[in-house]
């Protein structure tokens, strides 16, 4: 006796079924687009071996098998070995499947024919009853000739149906008049039809015409005196005999076309008439009253379609005026014609995955740069995850990135997802990137790649979905020459580069970041400070920022904190007196010094100038302070009275 099933995996093709795969406890469901495996998936979005099901412990779980596009369930990326209940939803690639252990529970399918087989046997067929309207028509009429007397009934509500589905998928009002037409020509035995627009003056706009015969080049509206009637009583109209009709027959139009009958039907949404429908007869075939009712019941469908491609329309045009309003859904402030530059390449670049590097001094906004990269991209419901590579030491960095198994080095009391698996279907944004160090920077390169990696002390192989978004204040280019940054890392990052203009360059945005920064912190305290006077801006922009934003944004702060009075004014604002442009007035002797000697005493020099003021000292290095801090430690550069 053949061994029962104890599951199923049934494929979901659109709202019905296609191949059932029995499941058998004891044995395991290869599943992939390689001929070997015993599902094998006709997707070009699936790996070759892309996953597996297997039975233990009394119940089905399923495994991915590090397959490129992922596998689902219910939506949720598959990591590791998750177990299979009743109705699960499964997507392997583009491919969908239903997880049942009785075919009757699945949803929406009543069973004509249920073929069952062994393990040795082909896959399992099911055959549900389809509905008869979802035919073409050389079988629509094979089925009309069985019901004689309700023909026109099958063949008119066969093509309803297949009309309303091609409706569905029309984007532009052309697009939907060209379905609509397709269906009509094939449901009345007119030589001609055509759609017109109605304006809010009555007049008429042609926007699509169709003639039976292809020879047939041009439209000739059939009647203004038709037209005008069904648009004065928004009912339809049809003349079976135009030649013997009143009146119809003596209208120039018609008898010039020799129009043997005629329908025009409103295409109304609300009692309001969007256009009209012209079908008209010049051949043997004579319209009448079923065919009226066919076109009526199309136009009934085209008001709602047609209005609801309407309204689609203008939500997208005001989404897109909206868009252009508020520019981008960032902290981005200022008009100036290098920030609109910057703004204009983030909205072109938000759209893609491509990997960025951003370019500029400390201060000037990168990450600004980068959470406006994320927040107008694909991904911005997926999360944004940022890290210093500059905070973290070297030894813990790898960890941070990649994440580590409990036990993987002395301190890991438990296990930790990395910065990688936590950006996953979103994006990471890695400042300072030129201190990554150099250990680190080759597991980050097969990352980039698109390769799986594995957290410390762990042996799973990890693959995560992941827009790298990188900043850097040094010269990547030097430190590729030196051999502190690898060459290959550096062309892999370098796909888009921004370079992020100094506030010095910006002077004009000034006044909008000052204000807009006083706002901010007049909301947070409680103060009522209402501006700037002429002679604070005045101090503001002929200031030239070392620090860049962030300095403007510190030294608003302290203005609001200190002012006493409602308007700030230029003695209220305290700026440092350093000055970063070098001295051309007295030239230096030589000395044979190696880099890092002159890189010690430069920190040193820059420490006593600002009394050990290390937020300072950093901000002119344009270094950030956990830099510095490192320096110090790593140069054993300490202060005279610490001695």
């Amino acid at each position: 006796m053949a061994e029962k099933a104890s599951a199923y995996l049934v494929q979901r093709l659109g709202t019905g079924f296609g191949e059932v795969e029995p499941l058998y406890a004891g044995s395991v469901l290869h599943v992939g687009r390689s001929p070997k495996n015993d599902l094998v998936l006709k997707d070009d979005l699936s790996s070759r071996d892309h996953a597996e099901l297997y039975f233990a412990e009394d119940r089905w779980y399923l495994r991915d098998l590090e397959s490129l596009n992922g596998t689902k369930l219910n939506g949720e990326r598959v990591h590791g070995d998750v177990s299979l209940t009743e109705g699960d939803e499964i997507l392997f690639g583009q491919s969908h499947f239903s997880f049942v252990e009785n075919l009757n529970n699945l949803p929406g399918y009543v069973p004509e024919t249920v073929l069952m087989s062994s393990p040795e046997t082909d896959k399992i067929t099911i055959s549900q009853p389809s509905t008869k309207y979802h035919l073409i028509p050389d079988q629509l009429q094979k089925l009309s000739e069985n019901y004689p007397e309700k023909k026109d009934t099958i063949l008119g509500l066969g093509i309803l149906y297949r009309l309303g589905v091609d409706m569905g998928k029309a984007t532009t009002l052309e697009e939907l008049v060209g379905f609509v037409l397709k269906g009509l020509m094939e449901g009345v035995p007119a030589e001609v039809g055509a759609v017109l627009s109605v304006k809010d003056s009555r007049s008429q706009e042609l926007i699509a015409y169709q003639h039976r015969h292809a020879n047939a080049k041009n439209y000739h509206k059939v009647s203004q005196f038709v037209t005008e009637e069904v648009l004065s009583h928004k009912s339809a109209i049809i003349a079976q005999s135009v030649n013997t009709d009143p009146r119809y027959k003596h209208r120039d139009s018609i008898a010039d076309l020799k129009v043997l009958s005629l329908i025009c039907a409103p295409v109304i949404f609300e009692e309001k008439v969007l256009g009209l429908i012209h079908l008209y007869s010049t051949g043997a075939s004579t319209l009448h009253s079923e065919h009226l009712f066919f076109t009526q019941a199309v136009a009934g469908q085209l008001g709602i379609a047609w209005h609801q491609l309407k309204r689609q329309q203008a939500l997208s045009s005001m989404n897109r005026e909206l868009r252009d309003t508020l520019k981008l859904e960032s902290e981005l402030v200022g008009s100036s014609p290098a920030l609109k530059s910057i703004l204009g390449q983030v909205a072109r670049v938000a759209e893609t995955n491509a990997t960025v590097l951003i370019r500029g001094e400390s201060g000037s906004g990168k990450e600004l740069i980068a959470r406006a990269i994320h927040f107008n991209s694909p991904r911005k419901e997926g999360p944004l995850v940022c890290l210093n590579c500059a905070a973290i030491t070297e030894s813990l960095i790898e960890s941070e990135l990649f994440g580590h198994e409990r036990g993987a080095f002395t301190g890991a009391t438990e296990k930790m997802i990395g910065k990688f698996e936590a950006a996953d279907h979103g994006t990471i944004f890695l400042d300072e990137i030129g201190e990554m160090p150099l250990s680190t920077q080759s597991k980050f390169l097969r990352v980039l790649e698109g390769h799986s990696f594995e957290r410390l002390g762990g042996n799973n192989q990890i693959r995560v979905d992941v827009r790298v978004v990188a900043a850097t204040n040094r010269d990547l280019e030097d430190a590729v020459r030196q051999g502190s940054f690898r060459r290959d890392l550096f062309f892999r990052l370098q796909v888009i580069e921004f370079q992020v203009p100094p506030l010095r360059d910006r002077l004009t945005d000034i006044p909008e970041l000052a204000d807009y920064f006083l706002k901010r912190f007049t909301k947070e305290v409680g103060r009522k400070i209402k501006g700037f006077t002429p002679g604070a801006l005045q101090k503001l922009q002929t200031y030239h920022w070392p620090g860049n934003v962030r300095e403007l944004k510190n030294v608003i702060e302290r203005c609001v904190a200190l002012s006493s009075g409602p308007i700030i004014d230029a003695s209220d604002i305290w700026l440092s007196s350093l000055d970063l442009k070098p001295s051309t007035s007295v030239i230096a002797a030589y000395e044979p010094l190696s880099i890092e000697e002159l890189e010690r005493r430069h920190i040193m020099a820059t420490l006593e100038h600002t009394q050990w003021n290390k937020s300072q000292a950093a901000g002119i290095l344009a270094i950030e302070r956990s830099t510095l801090d490192r320096k110090i430690k790593s140069y054993n550069i300490k202060r005279e009275s610490d001695d």
